[in-house]
């Protein structure tokens, strides 16, 4: 198999030649988009399912370098659906519209810009780039190319969170200086790995361009936790909250970042397991995160603090709390001015937007920018945290 470097290039200029009229099919309103799925590991399967419960595509071909997987989202989501070994092959069919990534993160960029290059619709999981220096390269390449690419982002998509930043641009809090964020994870029923069929295994192909090693069931089952293939909470997971950040505050202008870690239980990853993070941006306001993956009480949220209120925000709902109407430093919220509960998981209508979009040729809510912009400055986190774990 090339390394990922070969396959970038070569999709870089497939896509510099690709226009809107030389897209493989063109779709009418009532036209069924064809969809393939490139690593079909649990994260995917949900996005397939929940593809499978909206109208109007259709999946036709799962791909995997990991037969059991493939094998799974096939019998499960699509008994039609053809499976694939190499992405590429997927990529090759011309009656597929549309590619679902779901593989590691180290795969995004290069499966994204051969996608683009063979002229597919691209849904990506966040973090959308591996490494920064990927960035121009994959906004050019996309916008050149005029293709649908939705970003992982699905809080973009969710009603309570798209009403929450009405509240935030609108003034209700007042001027916002401080957003804490927050995510909490159980990963401890990890430390024993399930097993690994390596016969029905690619093994190198999973590798790409990350330096060779020997199968490691712990790199391949946690890879999100080694820095060759991703970059622990802060790409995994402060990505997200980043994201509603810049989204609120129309600002990713990061002025400067300090971060601290360790590995309190996972000797075995890379990256600490307990993280906590600082980000000053401008025009002004400070953002933190505290990350935890051996403990999940309090799962994972936001909190905007500003001069008139508090808006405290995750994926249940939100609460607007006026400030000064409990004593001074009391340890108990007052009754919410606003509150809303979540409709449902806002996955679904992101997904929808991006079908949306695909027939109507619109930017989706997540477009690769915003997209970039929250890998980056989860990306700028890791770099103060790797410069503290080495010293």
């Amino acid at each position: 198999m090339s390394s990922i470097m070969d396959t970038t290039r070569r999709a870089a200029l497939k896509a510099t030649v690709w226009t809107a009229l030389s897209y493989s099919r063109v779709l009418g309103a009532n036209d069924r988009i064809r969809i393939g799925a490139l690593g079909t590991g649990g994260r995917c399967r949900y996005l397939l399912t929940l593809l499978k419960g909206l109208p109007g595509n259709e999946l036709v071909e799962v791909c995997d370098v990991y037969a059991p997987r493939s094998e799974e989202a096939q019998s499960k989501i699509a008994p039609s659906a053809t499976i694939a070994k190499d992405f590429r092959a997927t990529l090759d069919r011309k009656d597929i519209d549309a590619i679902v990534i779901g593989a590691p993160d180290h795969w995004h960029v290069p499966m994204t810009l051969a996608a683009i290059g063979a002229g597919k619709d691209v849904y990506c999981e966040k973090p959308i780039t591996h490494d920064p220096a990927e960035a121009d390269q994959l906004i050019r390449t996309i916008e050149d190319s005029k293709r649908v690419f939705q970003s992982g982002m699905q809080q973009r998509s969710w009603d309570h969170f798209q009403r929450a930043r009405e509240l935030v641009t609108g003034g209700a809090l007042g001027e916002i200086n401080l957003i804490q964020t927050y995510w909490y994870q159980n990963y401890r029923p990890l430390v024993k790995p399930p097993e690994i069929d390596t016969g029905q295994l690619d093994w190198k192909a999973w590798l790409g361009s990350a330096p060779f090693r020997a199968f490691d069931p712990v790199r391949y089952t946690t890879w999100r936790w080694f820095w060759d293939y991703g970059g622990g909470s802060l790409t995994d997971l402060y990505s997200h909250w980043v994201d509603v950040i810049h989204w609120f505050m129309n600002s990713s202008d990061i002025e400067t970042a300090q971060a601290i870690g360790r590995k309190a239980v996972h000797t075995e990853w890379d990256c600490p397991d307990t993280v906590s993070a600082a980000f000053i941006y401008k025009p002004g306001f400070q953002t933190t995160f505290d990350g935890l993956m051996t403990g999940s009480l309090d799962g994972g949220g936001l909190v905007f603090r500003g001069t008139k209120a508090v808006l405290r925000l995750n994926r249940d709902g939100y609460w607007l709390y006026r400030q000064g109407e409990i004593p001074a430093e009391n340890t108990h919220y007052p009754e919410p001015l606003e509150q809303r509960r979540s409709s449902g998981d806002g996955t679904r209508t992101h997904l929808q937007n991006w079908l949306d979009c695909i027939k109507s040729r619109e930017m989706p809510n997540a477009p690769v920018r915003a997209g970039i912009a929250a890998a980056h400055a989860a990306q700028t986190g890791n770099v103060a945290l790797r410069r503290m774990m080495k010293s």
